[in-house]
């Protein structure tokens, strides 16, 4: 098949499976769910892997394919796994957008909004060295606690972070943790911790006088923000400067949101098989108290 045309028949395909999800037996289901949840996953993983991943016979795959009108399961996965050499191959450019932009005045902007985001993304993550993000993961490990804070719209990069973190490195510790200060969370802040802060301008003043308190302390500091120097008297030993540009009067976070992803992952593979267990426990007690609304099993650590 030709990767060109893949996007454009998984589009359809996708489409046609949420269309009668709800008009297939259980099981069936539960396989179209999972395609359509983990299109990558699909055209990746044999039909083997796939069940063992979502909990579904590998026969409810083939009598997907078949309902669909494919003659075997390989038809069905084609154009999926197509589509992972067109994602890889680099040659294909950003034509997309062009395309896009022609098609009357939403297309325009979402044109040019995609661009933005895909350019501060970019630049984020080129201004994420090797060696200062292994700095960083040395400083949260090491640290007796670090705890990470930000307010405003900021915070949720924040809870976001500590909510997933925190099952690689349980010293990690969201502050503000209710509806005070992060001075409030922070009185015991020593040479011994660590303080991630995230900002953008305009800076908040409970951010700065968080990181004061830090520099106060001689605490190891790590800045996420728009730029390395964002208040006098700020001392950060690790900053990741990220491109918060937008179309509108708000900062955009992809940027950060992207650094903070990678920042994970490097935290989650430094935590090695402790870390592992420690989120599959979470994992576990969270299905085991009806946290999740029961359907089939995902491939992944549900956050």
């Amino acid at each position: 098949m030709d990767p060109h045309l893949a996007p454009q028949k998984i589009a359809r395909l996708l489409q046609h499976l949420k269309d009668e999800m709800e008009q297939l037996p259980p099981r069936l289901k539960a396989a179209a769910k999972y395609v359509v949840d983990h299109p990558g996953d699909f055209g990746l993983d044999t039909i083997r892997v796939s069940a063992q991943k979502t909990g579904i016979s590998a026969n409810s795959f083939v009598r997907l394919a078949q309902h669909l009108g494919y003659d075997s399961f390989d038809s069905f996965r084609a154009p999926f796994r197509a589509a992972l050499t067109t994602g890889q191959d680099a040659g294909l450019g950003l034509d997309w957008l062009d395309n896009m932009a022609a098609e009357g005045p939403t297309g325009q902007l979402q044109a040019k909004a995609a661009r933005n985001q895909i350019n501060i993304v970019s630049r984020s993550l080129r201004l994420m060295s090797a060696d200062r993000t292994e700095a960083i993961t040395t400083t949260l490990q090491q640290a007796r606690r670090c705890y990470v804070t930000a307010t405003r719209s900021s915070y949720a990069l924040a809870y976001y972070f500590h909510y997933v973190g925190r099952m690689a490195l349980p010293t990690l510790e969201l502050v503000p943790r209710h509806m005070g200060a992060a001075l409030d969370d922070l009185l015991d802040i020593s040479s011994q911790d660590c303080l991630l802060a995230m900002t953008f301008a305009p800076y908040s003043a409970g951010t700065i006088q968080a990181l004061r308190l830090a520099n106060e302390r001689g605490a190891r500091v790590i800045l996420i923000a728009d730029s390395e120097v964002i208040a006098p008297g700020i001392k950060a030993d690790h900053t990741l400067a990220v491109a918060s540009n937008s179309l509108h009067a708000f900062g955009a976070i992809g940027g950060a949101m992207t650094v903070l992803e990678c920042l994970l992952t490097h935290l989650i593979d430094a935590g090695g098989p402790d870390a592992r267990r420690r989120m599959e426990a979470y994992d576990t007690l969270r299905q085991d108290s009806g946290a999740y609304w029961p359907s089939a099993k995902l491939p992944r650590t549900r956050r």
